[in-house]
């Protein structure tokens, strides 16, 4: 049996999403851009998946542009604030320590560009104060961008409350919904987003197309250049199929969203049931405000990279953390951020859940979670001297 427990990474299509985009591969397949009707019946596709996507937003279908994905999304918004921030002599960004690589790195290089950030710390739970955000803001202060919910450990974030105080200060208010879009209703006027970023493939739509909302009067800096495609925003032909996918995705997420979040939070909560069971882990972040798929663990003892590979083996899929840092070897920023020593923060495991996950999967998982690490754990010279008291553990 193969369990896929790594939804927060990309989810399956859906059959909704696959079937609204087979004609405009084939059939409907003209250049949105044109004048001819065999174009037009493909902007027209544009148009309904624009002004769908905007209804569960709660916005103007004018204020939706579409991009490859949240990365670019976060991008273009950030970059955005900054440039109408450096008009009005404001180069002062405000953030949190626990926000998506595509944030973060965004403002590393703003940061050399001039700009000063604030990165406002968290607790240990994941979730920042908003009042610690209104003291990080300052007359200088162009942008506050904090993330909906935490792809690593899924702390839902006060978005409402930071938007408020965002607005009450006039200053422009970005969240990175990515992990949140399709899965916690979400609505940029009453929570006071200026500009949001969504990505498709969160939610089962297809990979490489995404959305950014940004509220009217606010001017897009367009990061690609060559055309005047989304009304002159971001440059090159629309990925039609892609666009349509995303739309049909997020209609079906949206329609079935309270009993998804109901069946998948009970599973959830199965699932850290039964890994609180195993000796010397601890659950990362907040227990009940999180998003109703994640489980982020750390096991004292052991490499999560070893941990991942074993239960590939036994048929789990599995993450560490962020897919975008698969690749290091450095322990999560998100971890460490919220207090998790190094060595602990090495023995992470994220499992994400999706509406097609079962009982008997979450059960087989924890059983699987069990035996590699106590596995792992027989084979560790530093699990030996938790054990003896040399070393003392840190997670009792």
């Amino acid at each position: 049996m193969h369990i896929y427990l790594d939804n927060a990474a990309t989810t399956r299509l859906s059959d909704a999403a696959l079937t609204a985009m087979l004609p405009y591969f084939r059939e409907a397949y003209g250049n949105p851009s044109s004048l001819y009707s065999f174009g037009q019946r493909a902007n027209e596709a544009l148009n309904a998946a624009r002004a769908s996507i905007a209804g569960h937003l709660n916005c103007d279908p004018t204020e939706i542009t579409f991009t490859s994905g949240g990365s670019e999304a976060d991008n273009q918004a950030i970059r955005s604030a900054a440039a109408l921030g450096a008009r009005k002599n404001k180069r002062h960004i405000v953030s949190t320590t626990i926000e998506h690589h595509a944030v973060l790195h965004t403002l590393k290089r703003l940061e050399k560009e001039g700009y000063e950030v604030t990165l406002v710390p968290v607790p240990e739970n994941g979730i920042v104060r908003a009042e610690d955000v209104a003291a990080a803001i300052r007359p200088d202060t162009c942008l506050v961008t904090v993330m909906y919910a935490n792809n690593e450990i899924g702390t839902i974030q006060p978005v409402a409350g930071i938007g408020a105080i965002c607005r009450e200060k006039g200053v422009l208010f970005h969240t990175d919904a990515v992990q949140a879009a399709g899965h916690l209703p979400i609505d940029v006027r009453a929570e006071n987003i200026d500009m949001l970023s969504l990505s498709a493939h969160k939610f089962h739509g297809p990979k490489g197309v995404g959305a950014l909302y940004a509220r009217k009067g606010i001017l897009l800096t367009s990061l690609i250049e060559g055309g005047a495609q989304e009304r002159g925003r971001r440059a090159g032909t629309e990925n039609v199929p892609g666009v349509v996918g995303m739309a049909a995705a997020l209609d079906e997420a949206c329609a079935h969203m309270e009993e998804n979040q109901a069946r998948i939070t009970a599973l959830r909560d199965r699932l850290i049931d039964g890994l609180s069971r195993i000796p010397h882990g601890v659950l990362n972040g907040d227990r009940e405000n999180r998003l109703p798929g994640n489980v982020s663990f750390c096991f004292e003892g052991i490499e999560g990279e070893s941990m991942l590979l074993l239960l590939d083996d036994k048929g789990v899929s599995a993450s560490s953390g962020s897919a975008c840092t698969s690749g290091s070897l450095d322990p999560s920023h998100v971890l460490l951020a919220i207090g998790r020593p190094h060595e602990i923060a090495h023995g992470s495991l994220r499992l994400t859940l999706s509406e097609e996950t079962t009982p008997e999967e979450i059960d087989a998982a924890v059983a699987a979670v069990a035996q590699v690490v106590d596995y792992l754990r027989g084979m560790s010279p530093v699990w030996r001297d938790l054990v003896s008291g040399v070393t003392p553990f840190v997670i009792q």
